[in-house]
């Protein structure tokens, strides 16, 4: 079932090769996080591979999958990047970033050959990482003054959700966590407390 408060990710790495007419292409899977991870990741394998032609790489980060990129580094324009992009795509996963390095062999493959290349390396490579399925949770703050304190623990208690960060005093904090689906009703319980201050403090 498909919601829209998930999303999936690599849980672990894939690697993933593929040889045509003498040109080894080597796929490597890196999770990433942001876009610095991600440049991170592909400046390791063009020192890892310094003496090859080609680093071609793609990436997709957060859940929204708003921020991508691919690059074709050197390849004619739209034979690497675009197909490795479209097997992330296909495999729907996110903070994600494939680099495929080539190996010249001295035969060109054509355009359909190395749009074929490219794509069976990344495909080989997340084929070969184990994926898992995420949720997206709301991180809200509660304070509230301590007679409020059964209250505010039986809605917790209701709604089975996870408590981080508690100071139990006279005045009272705690934060916990939500599935996205769910944070708009359960903000509304907490609000509909008189005494109790809700404050959203970050997505996850």
């Amino acid at each position: 079932m498909n919601n829209d408060d998930t999303y999936r990710m690599l849980a672990t790495r894939g690697e993933g090769l593929y040889k045509e007419k003498g040109s080894k292409f080597i796929a490597e899977t890196f999770i990433v996080m942001n876009e610095d991870e991600a440049k991170a990741a592909i400046a390791g394998v063009k020192k890892q591979y310094f003496d090859a032609r080609h680093h071609c790489y793609a990436y997709m980060i957060g859940p929204d999958k708003k921020v991508f990129r691919s690059s074709d580094d050197g390849e004619p324009s739209g034979t690497a990047g675009k197909p490795i992009l479209n097997q992330i795509l296909s495999k729907d996963v996110t903070n994600v970033c494939v680099v495929v390095t080539r190996y010249f062999g001295g035969i060109k493959l054509g355009t359909s050959g190395l749009i074929n290349a490219y794509k069976t390396a990344a495909r080989d490579a997340l084929d070969n990482a184990q994926i898992v399925e995420k949720t997206i949770n709301e991180i809200y703050s509660l304070e509230f003054a301590y007679p409020l304190m059964n209250e505010v623990m039986r809605i917790l208690k209701e709604e089975d959700l996870e408590q981080q960060n508690q100071r139990f005093e006279l005045d009272c904090y705690l934060e916990f966590s939500t599935r996205k689906n769910s944070a708009s009703r359960i903000f509304e319980k907490f609000s509909n407390l008189y005494g109790v201050k809700i404050v959203h403090i970050k997505t996850l």
